[in-house]
């Protein structure tokens, strides 16, 4: 018998999101006991930050450069370039795949996915690698297995939930994408992943060996958790470090950004890459902020209270003590900072930094390591735990198991979806520095959706960049990153090197590019 792998995913979790990480009002002690036992990556980062890019960067070990889904909307080819084909194939693993997935379009009316296909199919796999499969996305929206259980099983709950990516107000605020949600906790959708993770586990016998992905659709918007488990007031929530205080204040720190940032924040630029287009982020009122953070964290409590209980069903079959548990995000979310909320082509820690825990089967004393990893070193770490060789093709380093191991920085890339807006990020972290190069602006990649296009049209100009915009900043001095300091002529030498060290570091892209097949 070798080693398990679970390896749980949230959606959109900040870096902070946890009482390990600081976190004084959710209740995390599920995570913050992986945390405990094992080891916390403070500095972890997603390779780009949305959901489709990210999560196929976990599949296959590669930069979303090099597998191709650079964009939302881009569908991953199922090519045998995923950890569940080599683990199977090396080791025999068992495989399954409860929740999220998100590697085709959700966006997809006329179900041309599998992944969109298989609940109306009554399919649970094989799929991806996958030999078990049951998908849930946000809520009853989408086709997965829970929209479908829900929507037989519990008719009466279907409408609670909030409508996703049209901002619709909500809730006690009128805040956008949120609904006071009078779903019991257990029809709730974390609730659900747990259940149908027990279920599966039930078939797995005690010499088998597998890898099992549990992915929760939380805290990722609609923010629409159960009233039940709402614990904080609106007024006992503070706004976030990062929250700018008032509007003429982030004005000024939007200032000294390139321009799609302020005009984001007045609603001159439809972010719909991010949330929903319409969404005017300086038309975000303190308290409908409050309420969406009390909201967050009571998804984020949930998904711990789900995690707590699939742990203590493997510690009730003796299998804990041969599994590894990996714990982390595809990205993050804005959540105030700034004044901004969602996320979209705004590299700064807070959509690109993430939770990230692993606890080895032999729980080790409580390990912190600052160095910088990111989600391309999933892969390499899933073989060393299962002992296999790493995939020829696999681009990251096993994550680093003592404070003293060098790291080479992480590459984050950002490439628009809508070839109408055609934007195009770089950038380089290290353990000090953040360097974004704006390249060219360049629209002759993206999709073509003429509704959504003449929605940012109408929006004002689209930012257009020359290649010689950027952002550059110091994570020590300035960790809310609000002073911009590529134009300044101090550190003109700093930014000269980190860009000749991120040039040097960009991975091959695919030849011939993947296109996106929907918005999102």
């Amino acid at each position: 018998m070798g080693r398990n792998i679970l390896f749980v995913t949230t959606d959109q979790q900040r870096f902070d999101a946890l009482g390990c990480a600081g976190n004084a009002f959710a209740r995390t002690p599920h995570g913050d006991r992986l945390a405990r036992e094992g080891i916390r990556y403070r500095h972890a980062f997603t390779n780009n930050v949305v959901c489709m890019p990210s999560r196929s960067t976990m599949f296959t070990g590669l930069h979303p450069r090099t597998h191709g889904v650079v964009a939302n909307g881009i569908a991953l080819p199922d090519d045998g370039t995923g950890i569940t084909h080599w683990l199977k194939r090396k080791a025999g693993y068992r495989t399954a795949l409860i929740g999220k997935a998100h590697f085709e379009p959700a966006v997809d009316l006329r179900q041309r996915f599998t992944q969109n296909r298989m609940s109306s199919e009554g399919s649970y796999g094989p799929w991806f690698g996958f030999d078990h499969v049951e998908l849930s996305f946000h809520g009853p929206a989408g086709a997965s297995h829970y929209a479908r259980w829900l929507q037989e099983k519990h008719p009466e709950h279907v409408l609670g939930f909030a409508p996703i990516l049209i901002g619709v107000p909500g809730g006690d605020t009128g805040a956008p994408e949120t609904a006071n949600n009078p779903i019991p906790k257990e029809l709730y959708h974390s609730a659900w992943v747990a259940e149908r993770t027990r279920a599966w586990l039930e078939t797995v016998a005690d010499d088998d060996d597998f890898f099992l992905w549990v992915s929760f659709p939380d805290p990722h918007h609609p923010w629409d958790p159960p009233l039940e488990a709402i614990r904080h007031a609106r007024a006992d929530i503070p706004l976030p470090p990062g929250h700018p205080g008032s509007r003429a204040r982030a004005i000024e720190i939007l200032e000294g950004k390139p321009r799609h940032w302020l005009d984001w924040y007045l609603g001159r630029f439809a972010n719909a890459e991010g949330g929903p287009a319409g969404f005017v982020p300086s038309a975000l009122g303190d308290d409908q902020l409050r309420e969406i953070i009390a909201k967050i964290h009571a998804e984020n409590e949930l998904v711990d209270e789900a995690l707590g209980d699939i742990l203590g069903h493997l510690e009730r079959r003796g299998l804990l003590a041969r599994t590894d548990v990996i714990f982390t995000t595809d990205h993050g979310e804005l959540q105030g900072d700034f004044g901004l909320l969602f996320k979209g082509p705004y590299h700064v820690d807070s959509l690109m930094r993430i939770p990230l825990i692993w606890r080895p089967a032999a729980p080790t004393p409580a390990l912190e390591i600052d160095a910088p990893v990111s989600m391309v070193d999933l892969v390499p770490t899933f073989c060393a735990i299962a002992d296999v060789e790493v995939p020829p093709w696999a681009q990251g380093r096993a994550l680093p198991t003592e404070p003293s191991e060098s790291r080479d920085p992480v590459v984050v890339t950002w490439d628009s979806q809508f070839r109408e807006i055609g934007m195009h990020l770089d950038t380089l972290v290290d353990d000090r520095w953040i360097a974004t190069a704006y390249r060219r602006t360049d629209g002759s990649r993206g999709g073509r959706w003429p509704f959504l296009e003449w929605l940012m049209g109408s929006k004002g100009v689209i930012p257009q960049y020359d290649g010689t915009e950027g952002e550059l900043y110091d994570r020590r001095n300035d960790p809310h990153m609000h002073r911009n300091l590529w134009s300044d002529p101090a550190h003109a030498r700093v930014r000269r090197e980190l860009l000749e060290r991120l040039n040097a570091a960009l991975p091959p892209p695919r030849e011939p590019p993947l296109l996106p097949e929907a918005p999102s």
